[in-house]
């Protein structure tokens, strides 16, 4: 019999956490998924971690080192469910996950991508609820504006949607010529072509650990890439130029602070300033010591559970 979901985790070197995460999966109180494990050339103890813990509805595929999107392509093209719910194997489900995407998918089934809301573990003493820029009350509802909606945070997290896959595939799969971002590039595709439902109720937790990082360079051209895959199309939506703008905002700090300049220009040119805050306009303007401090500073009162934004 054809299961309801079909969930897919891909796994690479994530031995400290990948019991959590399965157990999170096996404590649903929706028991209707198949599972599948797609172990991206391992080289740690995350497989062994994981076969004690998986019973009859589990599947492992093994592959050479490719990436996260390609194991999730391949995941979703081995899937039996109609729909697909990403599973990332550093992220934890609370048991109502899968319930709450099934009453959600059942409530607005005209829809084509259905997100829980979330929270985020920035460290493992301080968790945050994710904020959107729009406003909601407890009943799920359909994303009038999905990107001005997700200029703080994405409405849409990985590990927090589910999707068929009939339509998954008409969009055009996770793209690998993105080392990075294949998962913002897939809800934009979303975004511009189908409607997207919101339930309110928080079900799963994202662990952003990288927030300690002061700046990262790997793959910003690649980040810029993605942006600019859309230049045609945000030239007719407003929304959708207001949210690429702020990724070319928190683009352009992460370039500056890598001494990455002749990225920095060209992002600056492009943004429409009206689109950002006299916060964010001033960050842009600073030099690169004051804005690896002003880094710094975030990630100690984080420490402290205090987090502070540009976005708000």
């Amino acid at each position: 019999m054809m299961p309801f979901f079909s969930v897919i985790i891909p796994l690479y070197n994530k031995e400290h956490l990948i019991e959590t995460t399965i157990n999170s999966l096996l404590n649903q109180s929706f028991k209707d998924f198949e599972a599948i494990i797609v172990n991206d050339g391992c080289t740690d103890n995350s497989l062994k971690k994981t076969e004690p813990l998986i019973d009859h509805r589990f599947k492992i595929i093994n592959q050479k080192n490719h990436g996260a999107s390609h194991a999730r392509n391949t995941g979703i093209k081995q899937a039996k469910g109609e729909y697909i719910a990403l599973l990332d194997a550093d992220d934890f489900w609370y048991d109502n996950h899968l319930t709450e995407l099934e009453k959600l998918i059942k409530t607005f089934p005209e829809a084509s991508l259905f997100c829980n809301n979330y929270e985020i573990n920035y460290n493992e003493k301080f968790i945050m609820a994710a904020v959107f820029n729009f406003n909601y009350e407890n009943r799920p509802l359909i994303i009038k504006d999905y990107f001005k909606g997700s200029i703080i945070n994405s409405v849409a997290w990985t590990s927090s949607v589910s999707f068929k896959k009939e339509t998954f595939y008409k969009i055009g799969k996770f793209n690998l010529d993105l080392r990075t971002g294949q998962d913002i590039d897939l809800w934009i595709r979303f975004a511009l072509h189908y409607s997207i439902a919101f339930n309110p109720k928080v079900t799963m937790t994202y662990n952003n650990f990288s927030s300690s990082n002061l700046s990262k360079s790997e793959y910003n051209n690649d980040r810029y890439n993605l942006i600019s895959n859309y230049l045609i199309e945000e030239r007719k939506d407003t929304s959708l130029k207001l949210y690429l703008d702020i990724n070319r905002y928190a683009l352009a700090l992460r370039s500056k602070m890598n001494n990455q300049f002749e990225l920095y220009q060209k992002l600056i040119k492009q943004i429409n300033y009206k689109n950002l805050n006299l916060k964010q306009k001033i960050l842009l303007k600073l030099p690169v010591p004051l804005l690896k401090f002003l880094k710094w500073f975030q990630i100690k009162l984080i420490n402290k559970k205090i987090y502070l934004t540009a976005y708000k």
